[in-house]
């Protein structure tokens, strides 16, 4: 399962309509066309469900998208929303187990144990060493005959044996998200299965999945320099706001986690209203309300979870940060932008592509091709959410022979020319016209196009916003660009992260 989905070049999915009709032959060239293919409903407890036809091939695919994610984890619990992710794989009461009334008992044992463990670790130097220890062997052997019920990978392994493809999930700051595909005459297992796992989830082998989900972590940010790197910005970036933790969770708190905790985000923010379902492909738009309404129908409705208010307060000097690691030195400039709702999104969604798309952009001409400062330079316009105010970035790597200060120093250069020179028009028009094209591919999926609609859906309360987007960004102008670049690329907004390999000790040690 991913932690991270990059962001799409500008939340413009539609802007392919002039160059779908020979590529995607669904796509008609006109809002109007392509409802026709929609239908679009939400059961009485909330849930929502837009069904996009496609009969190309008899492939259909599902897109589950819960409007919460790592934000919404509690205060000493990050990473729990990514392991409820972990948690969905897992099975329910019929899936996943060899006896569930024993593996329940068992369950509720390893619970109690846990609690007793916890409360002698609590009391800190008052705690007993040989009662911890005790508990500790009874912790494992109550682990272990819970996991004697199992049946690995079952939810999985029936998907798979049904001609399912591209299983997986992912947890951002924003969202988590299931998805895959199936063949159009197993649709309905999708419907059994999907309504199941968000009605009856089991969260069996939890605390051996609490030490994948530690693992992970070790991997992508402890063992990986630029995963630490890109850590301590979102740390030293954000004071307040829970962007400034990492989607993975912190260490401490992941190894911390409790099966209850995972309980009660699930009864928080897997509400049916919580939830949106983009499905395209071979399907029958009556068959799939009517699986829906039997089916997901059963979940009880509930309140909409609560929305972060935190609100980040207003950065008023440059902050700055280094991570010492003997390793290939990069750089992070980050400023502050607002959120994706913002009138000033598609402008900066357009400035981020001038910059940094690809070959022709003006970080790669200059200090890769040309000044040779950088093996790589890159830009990106959101980070690391979209759904509340969030980070302008640039990512440099210096070239050998060159330091961070000189990529430091030539990107201000180059942001500065822009702020007063503006771009050209040339380059704005290359941009919107790559940005057109750049998303046919993802549109030219099932998958792709399941995803997206559920993600318009749910962020901007209507799928339609895939055909209104391109409108804003061909009202783009040269000075919208050079405007945002002098309202929000500001040193007074600006935290800068590096990574430098720690001076030799010249002392030695005694």
């Amino acid at each position: 399962m991913s932690l991270y989905r990059p962001r799409l070049a500008a939340r413009i999915a539609a802007a392919a309509l002039s160059l779908l009709a020979g590529c995607i032959p669904l796509l008609a060239q006109s809002l109007t066309e392509f409802e026709k293919r929609v239908t679009e409903f939400s059961l009485p407890n909330g849930m929502h469900f837009i069904v996009v036809e496609r009969h190309d091939a008899p492939v259909v695919s599902f897109h589950s998208y819960v409007n919460s994610g790592s934000v919404d984890n509690p205060a000493g619990k990050s990473g729990l929303a990514h392991m409820f992710e972990h948690m969905a794989f897992k099975g329910t009461t019929t899936i996943g187990t060899r006896n569930y009334p024993a593996e329940k008992a068992a369950m509720e044992q390893v619970e109690q144990i846990y609690d007793a463990y916890d409360a002698e670790r609590n009391k800190a130097f008052r705690a007993d060493p040989k009662k911890l220890a005790a508990l500790q062997d009874q912790l494992k052997s109550a682990m272990a005959k819970a996991e004697s019920y199992v049946e690995p990978n079952a939810f999985p392994r029936i998907i798979e044996e049904n001609g399912g493809a591209g299983l997986n999930a992912q947890t951002g700051e924003d969202s988590t998200e299931y998805f895959y595909s199936l063949p159009s005459n197993r649709i309905e297992l999708w419907f059994l299965l999907e309504s199941d796992r968000f009605l009856d989830p089991v969260f069996r082998e939890f605390y051996k999945e609490r030490d994948v989900v530690g693992e992970e972590r070790r991997m992508r940010i402890e063992s990986s320099p630029q995963g630490r790197l890109v850590e301590m910005l979102q740390a030293t970036a954000f004071a307040a706001h829970p962007y400034r933790v990492s989607a993975a969770g912190w260490s401490s708190d992941i190894e911390n986690l409790r099966l209850k905790d995972a309980l009660q985000f699930y009864r928080t923010y897997y509400r049916p209203s919580n939830i949106t379902v983009g499905i395209a492909g071979d399907v029958d738009p009556a068959q799939a309300r009517r699986l829906a309404a039997e089916y997901f129908s059963r979940i009880p409705p509930g309140p909409l979870p609560p929305v972060v208010t935190t609100v980040e307060p207003k950065q008023t000097g440059e902050k700055r940060v280094r991570v010492d690691t003997p390793s290939q030195p990069i750089l992070a400039l980050a400023y502050k932008r607002p959120s994706q709702y913002s009138k000033d999104d598609p402008a900066l969604d357009v400035l981020g592509e001038i910059l940094s798309g690809g070959r022709t952009s003006i970080l790669y001409r200059e200090l890769v091709r040309d000044r040779k400062l950088a093996l790589g330079a890159f830009a990106a316009p959101s980070f690391p959410g979209e759904k509340y105010p969030n980070l302008f970035v640039f990512y440099l790597i210096p070239n050998l022979g060159h330091t961070v200060e000189d990529n430091e120093k030539a990107c201000y250069e180059i942001i500065e020319r822009v702020k007063s020179e503006g771009v050209d028009e040339e380059a704005l028009r290359r941009v919107k016209t790559k940005v057109r094209a750049s998303l046919i591919r993802r549109l030219d999926s099932n998958a792709g196009l399941a995803g997206e609609v559920a993600s318009y859906s749910a962020n901007y309360g209507d799928w339609r916003r895939l055909f209104t987007d391109i409108d804003e960004i061909d009202k783009v102008t040269r000075a919208d660009v050079q405007r945002v670049a002098r309202q929000y690329l500001i040193p007074d907004s600006r935290t800068v992260a590096y990574i430098e390999a720690p001076a030799p000790d010249k002392g030695g040690s005694n």
